[in-house]
């Protein structure tokens, strides 16, 4: 034990560091759900940060670089689940896409290495590990969350939903978090490169405390308060197999199964319908299916059920087509629309369409061909309370979700999971999506075609949570809530500019 510190220390020389750093990839993936063993992020990251260091920068990049591949190469295998089965391509060429994507996403690791040996290499250990090193961490991460469409999935800081630090969303978004915990991890590699002795332990263990604890008083200050009286809710997982979506012969079912599930839950003020619960462009069933359905809502309830649901929408002109959410009004049946603005590449619009469309199946879905709908929408309206609505992927995308705020009252979130079958994609995702409740000091509506539905409180808790692969309907309550949190007011302005001014800082040390 005494080598494997020692070796350590001395930044692991050889190659068992390169094989270390691939591991530590791996195992980082059990701090996000399902496992959830956010206690693990921490240490898993310092050790990281001690493969690292003592590095030439090449070799931090490589080593980086390795984590990166360990980290995606498990944590997005699902991708391959989606290419694969439902997206009918072969199984070679989808193990080569996915291979593909996961090297292009350890890129943004390699980049944190070799940043962090070249400019870290004038520091003393305090500076560099817990300033300069989780700086970097961060402002790398942010960039992987707009690069080219951006893809922040697990950010660091999603590990930490259940623990303390997760406080911190509230005023610095998930980037925050993860500052919090690469600053930690960093105290922890000092400790562990070099032991202190006496008092040595003090400053470090003040930072511990002060992290940690300001991230646990963040996660019970209310920073938003309750604004009339609750909402009965029904979230209605339809479980219709995902090859059944462009069917025609199974469209009826898919229908009716949807409506007589309303009707069933029609005593709840408002009810929702998941992304691709309908498959069907809305004016083709604007008459025949939606007018009599809301008259049998309102006949039943009188009067007071919303009906929310996503659905694919074409303009008059027939020019382009949306994945987007209704909102219907019971007093006059009208609908309105949010059209999904953040669209996925390859599965719903296709990048070099003219060069890549009918090269293989997954180039070619049906209803691949989505417009971005525009940056700033009216709000939903539902039950009398404006709305903040995402689309699936979208609310991964913290910064764009607070467009809506502090105006909205409450979130919702309707997701098509069956892309994923049974792999970690629906738990990380739910994670993702709590996140977004404690940034924004707001409930959460989630519903999923074949879960994990949830309903979500202010604090990021789950309140109940569906089955999955199952036909369910959660019913509870949703008690809107006004008021801005920091984050909704800065966004990730302020943990940018702050992990931009400690490299400043790093910067003018190593200089002195």
């Amino acid at each position: 034990m005494i080598r494997l510190g020692d070796w350590l220390a001395r930044g692991a020389p050889g190659r068992g560091g390169e094989l270390l750093a691939l591991l530590l990839g791996m195992a980082m993936t059990t701090a996000f759900a399902p496992l959830g063993l956010w206690w693990l992020a921490a240490p898993l990251l310092a050790l990281l940060f001690l493969v690292l260091d003592d590095n030439a920068p090449a070799v931090a990049r490589r080593r980086a670089y390795l984590f990166g591949l360990g980290l995606f190469g498990v944590g997005v295998s699902w991708v391959f689940v989606a290419i694969h089965v439902y997206g009918q391509t072969a199984w070679p060429v989808a193990v080569l896409l996915t291979a593909l994507f996961v090297a292009f996403l350890a890129l943004f690791h390699a980049l944190f290495g070799w940043l962090a040996a070249r400019l870290g290499a004038r520091l003393p250990d305090g500076w560099r590990l817990t300033i300069l090193w989780p700086a970097l961490w961060v402002l790398v991460e942010w960039l992987r969350g707009w690069f080219l469409t951006g893809f922040p999935w697990l950010n660091a800081g999603y590990s930490q939903i259940d623990a303390p630090l997760a406080g911190w969303a509230a005023v610095l978004g998930v980037h925050g978090v993860a500052l919090a915990l690469a600053v930690s991890a960093g105290v922890l590699a000092r400790w562990w490169r070099r032991p202190p002795r006496g008092r040595g332990w003090l400053p470090g263990l003040l930072l511990l405390l002060s992290l940690w604890g300001a991230g646990g008083a963040g996660r019970v200050i209310e920073w938003t308060r309750p604004l009339g009286e609750p909402l009965s809710v029904a979230l209605v997982q339809g479980n219709l197999p995902q090859k059944t979506k462009w069917d025609p012969e199974a469209i009826r079912e898919r229908l009716d199964t949807y409506a007589a599930l309303a009707r069933a839950h029609a005593d709840a003020q408002l009810i929702v319908w998941p992304e691709n619960s309908v498959t069907v462009f809305y004016h083709r069933l604007a008459e025949p299916y939606f007018k009599p359905l809301l008259a049998e809502l309102n006949a039943l309830s009188e009067g007071r059920t919303w009906l929310m649901a996503g659905l694919p929408y074409r303009e008059p002109d027939g020019s382009r087509y949306y994945s987007s959410f209704a909102s219907f009004d019971p007093a006059s049946g009208e609908a309105r629309f949010y059209h999904k603005r953040h669209l996925v590449p390859f599965g719903e619009y296709v990048p070099l369409e003219d060069w890549l469309r009918g090269l293989i199946g997954f180039f070619d879905l049906p209803m691949s061909g989505f417009s971005r709908g525009p940056k700033v929408q009216p709000l939903l309206h539902a039950a009398g309370h404006p709305v903040s609505v995402s689309i699936c992927y979208e609310d991964a995308f913290g910064e764009e979700v607070i467009d809506a705020l502090p105006a909205a009252h409450f979130l919702v979130n309707g997701s098509n999971n069956a892309w994923y079958g049974d792999s970690l994609a629906p738990h990380q995702h739910l994670e993702i999506s709590r996140m977004r409740s404690i940034e924004t000091g707001r409930p959460l509506l989630r519903v999923t075609t074949n879960g994990i539905s949830a309903l979500v409180d202010e604090h990021g808790r789950i309140l109940q949570r569906s089955p999955q692969f199952e036909m369910a309907v959660l019913r509870g309550e949703v008690q809107p809530r006004t008021g801005a949190t920091p984050y909704v007011r800065w966004g990730n302005a302020l943990v940018v500019v702050l992990a931009f001014l400690l490299v400043a800082l790093a910067a003018w040390r190593a200089r002195r």
